[in-house]
C-alpha cells in the first residue's frame, strides 16, 4: 500500500477496512462454528431470510454431517449455488409476490414438526422485507405502501420492524411458533444497533414485547396514513404477535454469529498494522444520518486542531444505522448522506479522508455501497459546478459521488452488519502542530 499520508494511500487503507469489515462478516467465516449436532433421529430443516441467506444455507451444507432440506428466500441478484436447500428470490426494500410465496412455502414446510425434528433457521439483514406474509385482511399493496412510507419518514429500524411485525403472518415469533415442538436454533447476522434478535428480519423465532398499540403510535408518529380496516385490526389487538414466556417459543434459541462490532474490530486490526491508532466510536449509532455526520465531522476537526480527544494519526471507526428523512427527489443513501454532511463540516480539511459504506453492498436502493471523501472532494466539485448544499438538499449523494468518481460498487457481498464509517486523520493543522 502507498504511505498513508498521501491521497492514494489513505483512500487503499479506507477500501481495506472496509473489505475488511466485510469478510469478517463473510457466512463461510462466521456460520460453522455456530452450527448445532444434527438430530439423532428426527430431520433436519433449514429455513430463513435475509441478503445472506443463499450464502449461510450454502455454508451449512458444507458443514453439515447428515440429512437435510430446506428453503431460504434472499434479495434479487444475492443467490449462490446449493444443492439441497432451495434458494428463492425476492424484492427488497420493498416485499413482492415472490417474497410472500416462498414465506408460505417455509410456513408449509415446517407444520407438522415433531419434537425429535431440528430447524436451523438463517437470518440476516433484508429479512424484513423479504420474509413477508400479510396478516388477513392486510394486503401486499397495502404492506408495499406502508413500507414505502416507513423508508421514507425517518423512523428509525425498531420502529418500522415493530410495524411490520403486527401486520405479518410470519414475523414477531410467529415462524418459531410454526415449527413447534421441533428445536429451532435461530443463527443471526446481526444488521441492527444493540444487536437485538427482535430487529434483525423483524425477529420471525423471537419472542415480541412490543404491542399493537405501539405500532399505532408509531404510525401515528411519523404521520403515515393507513386504511381503516388496517387501523382497526391493529386497535382490535387481535394481530398481536407472540410474547415473552410463550410455551411454543421454550425450545427455540437464538445465536448472534457476526455483528456490528466484530467487523469494527477487524477494521480497526487492518489499521492498527500500519500504525495508525483505531478508536471505536460505536456500533450502534443512530440518528439523522446528516447529523451524524455533522458530530462526527466536528470531532475529526478537533483532533486536526489540537489532538483531541485523539492523538494523530487516527481513524474514528463507527457503525451502526442512520436514518434519512428524504426531502429531495436525488439517488442516495444513508451512507452517502453521512459523508455528504461530513465533507460539508470538513470543509477541505487537508489531513482527513473518510469513507462510508453499507456492508451488503447497498446503500438505499442502488448496488453501490457507499463512496470516499478527501480534502479535495469540495473542490473537485467546485469545478464540475456541483454545490454539496445542493445534493444535500436533495439527498443526491450518489448522483454527487459518481459525478466525482469516488463511488464504491463492491457487488452484493452475501452478508449484512450495517454501515460502516471510517474517518482517517494523518496530521495536525491547528495549535498544537504549532508547538
Amino acid at each position: 500500500m502507498s504511505d498513508i499520508f498521501t491521497d492514494a494511500g489513505a483512500r487503499a487503507l479506507l477500501r481495506e477496512m472496509f473489505d475488511a469489515a466485510i469478510r469478517a462478516a463473510d457466512p463461510d467465516h462466521c456460520v460453522p462454528h455456530f452450527l448445532p449436532a444434527p438430530p439423532q433421529d428426527g430431520r433436519t430443516i433449514v429455513i430463513g431470510a435475509g441478503k445472506a441467506a443463499a450464502k449461510m444455507a450454502r455454508a451449512v451444507e458444507a458443514h453439515w454431517s447428515g440429512p437435510l432440506e430446506g428453503i431460504v428466500v434472499t434479495r434479487y441478484g444475492h443467490t449462490v449455488p446449493t444443492e439441497k436447500i432451495t434458494v428463492i428470490e425476492a424484492s427488497h426494500p420493498v416485499p413482492d409476490a415472490a417474497g410472500v410465496d416462498a414465506s408460505r412455502r417455509i410456513r408449509k414446510l415446517v407444520s407438522g414438526l415433531s419434537e425429535k425434528d431440528l430447524v436451523v433457521c438463517l437470518i440476516s439483514g433484508g429479512g424484513s422485507a423479504l420474509l413477508v406474509d400479510p396478516l388477513s385482511p392486510v394486503t401486499l399493496p397495502q404492506k408495499q405502501d406502508i413500507s414505502r412510507a416507513l423508508l421514507k419518514s425517518g423512523a428509525n429500524i425498531s420502529e418500522m420492524n415493530c410495524v411490520r411485525r403486527h401486520l405479518s403472518a410470519i414475523k414477531g415469533g410467529r415462524l418459531a411458533a410454526a415449527c413447534y415442538p421441533a428445536r429451532v436454533v435461530t443463527l443471526a447476522i446481526s444488521d441492527v444497533p444493540g444487536d437485538d434478535p427482535l430487529d434483525i428480519a423483524s425477529g420471525p423465532t423471537v419472542a415480541d414485547p412490543t404491542s399493537c398499540a405501539d405500532a399505532l403510535a408509531i404510525l401515528s408518529r411519523y404521520g403515515i396514513d393507513i386504511p381503516r380496516h388496517i387501523r382497526e385490526l391493529l386497535q382490535s389487538g387481535e394481530s398481536e404477535t407472540v410474547k415473552p414466556g410463550d410455551p411454543r417459543l421454550a425450545r427455540a434459541e437464538a445465536i448472534l454469529v457476526a455483528t456490528p462490532q466484530m467487523a469494527l474490530e477487524a477494521a480497526a486490526q487492518v489499521a492498527r498494522g500500519y500504525g495508525i491508532a483505531a478508536h471505536i466510536l460505536g456500533d450502534a449509532i443512530e440518528g439523522e444520518a446528516r447529523d451524524v455526520g455533522r458530530v462526527i465531522g466536528g470531532i475529526a476537526r478537533q483532533v486536526v486542531r489540537y489532538g483531541q480527544p485523539f492523538t494523530v494519526p487516527c481513524v474514528m471507526l463507527s457503525g451502526g444505522e442512520t436514518t434519512v428523512t428524504v426531502r429531495g427527489n436525488g439517488r442516495g443513501g444513508r451512507n452517502v448522506e453521512f459523508l455528504l454532511s461530513l465533507a460539508a463540516v470538513l470543509n477541505g480539511e487537508a489531513s482527513v479522508h473518510a469513507v462510508a459504506g453499507d456492508t451488503d453492498g447497498i446503500d438505499g436502493i442502488e448496488e453501490i455501497a457507499g463512496a470516499i471523501i478527501a480534502p479535495d472532494t469540495l473542490s473537485r466539485a467546485k469545478s464540475l459546478e456541483i454545490s454539496v448544499t445542493e445534493a444535500l438538499a436533495q439527498n443526491d449523494g450518489h448522483g454527487f459521488f459518481e459525478r466525482l468518481g469516488d463511488s464504491i460498487v463492491t457487488g452484493p457481498t452475501l452478508t449484512n452488519v450495517n454501515d460502516f464509517r471510517a474517518v482517517l486523520v494523518t496530521g495536525l493543522t491547528g495549535e498544537t502542530a504549532d508547538r
